[in-house]
């Protein structure tokens, strides 16, 4: 019999990337992308108006010099842990009939990625690659309040608890649509 630990570890098949979006800036309508690329330092390249940053120039100093202070640890909750939104497309239908609407289209949820064949909310805490990008999850994509506006009346709690993940980026690269979701064993 398996462990809770190795029950955790098991997925049935991979995920698969169906759709990506980009939000150009805020409250802007998302645009649909085929391709997209995540940079540990900022996230998704476009999303929100984020650039690559700059190259950063080697530090030059006498041998022997002392270096800077070392990297704080990451804060939870803190800055880079929503680099990327995604939610699993098998949840789409599930919203749409808790709002009353015939539809609910990706782009109107404002997630970066939707996935399917795979529960994301087993991904969080867990590093996932996808292409060319590792991830991991760092915890549940909640609705906004903006969800009422866009889903109507009630939109708010449609989504909830199928909002999906949310992750940050731990080696760049590019994602495409069709490209495969693993999980990465720890």
């Amino acid at each position: 019999m398996k462990t809770i630990h190795e029950l955790r570890a098991t997925f049935p098949r991979p995920g698969r990337v169906e759709w990506i979006g980009l939000r150009p800036a805020r409250r802007a309508p998302l645009l649909r992308v085929a391709q997209i690329e995540a940079h540990p330092l900022v996230g998704l390249i476009g999303d929100h108006g984020k650039l690559a940053p700059p190259r950063l120039t080697a530090l030059t100093g006498e041998v022997g010099e002392a270096g800077g202070r070392p990297a704080a640890p990451p804060v939870p909750g803190g800055p880079g842990r929503r680099q990327v939104t995604l939610i699993q497309a098998e949840h789409l239908p599930v919203i749409a009939a808790l709002c009353g609407r015939a539809e609910v289209t990706p782009d109107l949820l404002r997630r970066n990625i939707v996935i399917s064949g795979l529960p994301l909310l087993a991904l969080k805490d867990a590093r996932f690659q996808i292409g060319e990008v590792i991830l991991e999850g760092t915890g549940e994509c909640h609705p906004c309040s903006r969800m009422e506006e866009t889903l109507g009346e009630g939109g708010y709690n449609a989504v909830r608890g199928h909002g999906g993940l949310t992750a940050r980026v731990i080696r760049g690269g590019l994602i495409r649509e069709g490209d495969t979701l693993t999980p990465l064993l720890p």
